[in-house]
């Protein structure tokens, strides 16, 4: 998938049930299971589709005209896994609905959504818009699932959100030339770039065990992830801080302590299985997981393929430098 480039359109595909249904096959296969309608008798209905892969992430453009779709459980059923995605409207009028809160989104306003609850959506009238699909993994490797939830709007005006949308714009010029380690970098880049966006502002925390503290200790535990010790206590030992303390900054976002370690753990094999020939034993042994079986059955739950399923397709994708 690295840096892949696919496009798709309806042009030439006739009218009536003929369009609609190739449209919703468009959507249903570069973004997510939909059900759609045309909206509009008025103008011929036109859409074109492009989509890259930032690794796992996936980057769609997409440019089309009124109409309107729904996911609800026989969509959500049909979906393999489950995603975080942010939509960000580039022109037009688009309203996006999630936990009974409807969004009405203008040009540069963006909107994020949960692909594990029902949502639907109405093109008002010619979009341009482009899409951020991620794994839920993805938004576990980098301890971001407390902000990664649906019906959250990100202003146009807001900075962090500026901020991501014009990396999104530079990289989806250079993405078909990038390396798998350039591929790895730009892709947890565009993940903490998203994540500070979704994160509310930390302004007025005082308290030892708010937001700050909890960034704290993430770094710390990113930079000993090779420690075998590492553990609350040694984190607490750190920071100056109580076991305790340390247990309850991580279950106020609802993740413990050994959960991040263990994603971040998987997120590091999951970059040597990709750059290096390192054999899958060795990586297991180095990241602390007791060997390969063990490295093997926790990777595939969380990424649902093998460690060796993984390496073989990233050899198939990766471009030659």
């Amino acid at each position: 998938m690295a840096g892949q480039d696919e496009r798709f359109s309806s042009a030439d595909l006739g009218v009536g049930e003929a369009l609609h249904d190739h449209w919703q096959s468009m959507l249903s296969t570069t973004h997510l299971p939909w059900t759609t309608r045309l909206t509009s008798t008025e103008t011929p209905f036109e859409a074109s589709i492009r989509r890259w892969w930032i690794d796992d992430l996936a980057l769609v453009d997409c440019e089309c005209g009124p109409s309107s779709g729904t996911r609800q459980r026989r969509q959500i059923a049909g979906t393999d896994g489950e995603f975080f995605v942010v939509l960000m409207n580039r022109g037009g009028r688009e309203s996006v609905t999630q936990d009974d809160v409807t969004i009405d989104l203008e040009p540069g306003d963006a909107v994020a959504w949960d692909s594990s609850k029902p949502a639907r959506f109405t093109v008002w009238e010619q979009l341009s818009k482009r899409s951020l699909i991620i794994p839920r993994s993805a938004i576990e490797e980098i301890g971001g699932t407390p902000w990664a939830r649906g019906g959250v709007k990100l202003e146009a005006s807001s900075p962090s959100a500026q901020l991501l949308t014009t990396y999104l714009d530079s990289l989806s010029s250079t993405l078909p030339l990038l390396t798998q380690s350039s591929l790895t970098a730009a892709r947890n880049a565009t993940l903490e770039l998203l994540i500070g966006a979704l994160r509310p502002g930390d302004a007025g925390v005082t308290s030892a065990s708010g937001p700050a503290m909890r960034e704290s200790m993430n770094r710390y535990i990113e930079r000993h992830l090779l420690d075998q010790h590492l553990s609350p206590g040694v984190i607490a030992q750190a920071h100056g801080v109580s076991v305790r303390t340390v247990n309850r900054v991580f279950n106020a976002t609802g993740q413990t302590v050994s959960d991040l370690i263990r994603v971040r753990r998987l997120a590091r094999a999951r970059v040597d299985l990709a750059e290096t020939t390192q054999s899958i034993a060795s990586i297991a042994n180095k990241w602390g997981f007791s060997d390969a079986s063990h490295l093997s059955r926790t990777f595939k739950s969380h990424y649902g393929t093998s460690p060796r399923d993984f390496r073989a397709d990233r050899a198939k994708t990766t471009p030659v430098a």
